[in-house]
């Protein structure tokens, strides 16, 4: 990314004088260690006044955690569970029951692999109407056995296909939306990387809606607005701008309730702390709700969404 690049420099310039020392005798101790100390301020103010479309650039970042990365670092004891009974499984939405903490949870969320061959099998984290489907089922299975439920939200969006289409892409999301405003046991959601549009609204109707700090969620993805709004790919930066897709501005709007702190440089950089500090920012959550009786949790987290609407004169006018 274009505004890394000093960062860049100075870590290849770092790798340089670590292979220098483990090679020769060369004591180059202190001047690793400036280097070190000026990479740090380096990242620091790279990332202290990112662009919204820097931030989504960041967000997809290929070596950011992924859902399965958090549920092998996260949650014990995972039990994967798979099929919408209709027409099959759909591997871009993962679902199980697990541990947390010593809390026992069902995970729902969008899978995008880790290799290339794994992105293709999961669509790239963009799901079709049998993942939806699969999410309903085990979410109602959670109710029953009065279990909290957390997703994870990860996804560019819905998978547009004729397929999908075909099969009820629109009318499996808005049943999920539906029946989670309904669902008598605490849900709590997280924007890890990519939140766009139905796509992630499809399991994101929770009591408690975070995001990563360097995550975005957007009714449709900045690419997707330039190309409507102005047939123009050069325009994606002005559309990441106007559909005020960051954190701190969906904090300010009120339509997530908190955002969850990453290391300096993002997730990519040290996945262990950031995933740490989504992992506390979970167990805080559940505890929190564990308090609230279910029929207040039901109509708070339905008044919750009530409460938003359209905001007139909030962002700026892109012509």
């Amino acid at each position: 990314m274009a505004f890394e690049r000093p960062v860049q420099e100075l870590e290849e310039r770092l790798a340089e004088l670590e292979e220098l020392s483990g090679t020769t005798q060369l004591d180059i101790s202190d001047e690793m260690e400036a280097l070190r100390a000026k990479l740090e301020v380096a990242i620091k103010e790279a990332y202290s006044d990112l662009s919204p479309w820097d931030q989504v650039r960041v967000a997809r970042h290929p070596e950011r955690p992924v859902v399965s990365d958090i549920i092998q670092f996260l949650f014990d004891e995972f039990m994967e569970l798979r099929g919408d009974k209709v027409y099959g499984d759909d591997p871009a939405i993962v679902t199980g029951f697990a541990t947390l903490q010593g809390r026992r949870v069902l995970v729902v969320g969008h899978r995008k692999g880790k290799t290339t061959k794994e992105r293709v099998e999961c669509n790239f984290g963009c799901a079709h109407p049998e993942g939806y489907r699969k999410a309903l089922r085990k979410m109602k299975l959670a109710e029953k056995l009065g279990l909290p439920i957390i997703s994870l939200i990860n996804t560019p969006g819905a998978y547009p296909g004729i397929g999908a289409e075909e099969r009820g892409q629109a009318a499996a999301i808005a049943e999920n939306i539906l029946e989670m405003f309904n669902l008598r046991v605490p849900i709590v959601t997280c924007v890890i990387g990519e939140g766009g549009s139905g796509g992630a609204l499809g399991i994101g109707v929770a009591d408690r809606v975070m995001m990563m700090q360097y995550a975005y969620y957007s009714v449709i993805s900045p690419e997707g607005c330039a190309a409507i709004l102005w047939k123009d790919a050069e325009r994606t930066p002005d559309a990441a701008e106007a559909l005020g897709l960051t954190a701190s501005t969906l904090t300010e709007l009120k339509i997530i309730d908190q955002v969850v702190p990453e290391p300096p440089g993002g997730g990519h950089r040290n996945p262990e702390v950031s995933m740490q500090n989504l992992g506390t920012a979970l167990v805080d959550a559940l505890d929190d709700l564990a308090a609230v009786p279910i029929d207040e949790l039901v109509a708070t987290r339905r008044e919750k969404f009530r409460r938003m609407g359209a905001i007139e004169g909030r962002f700026p006018v892109v012509s």
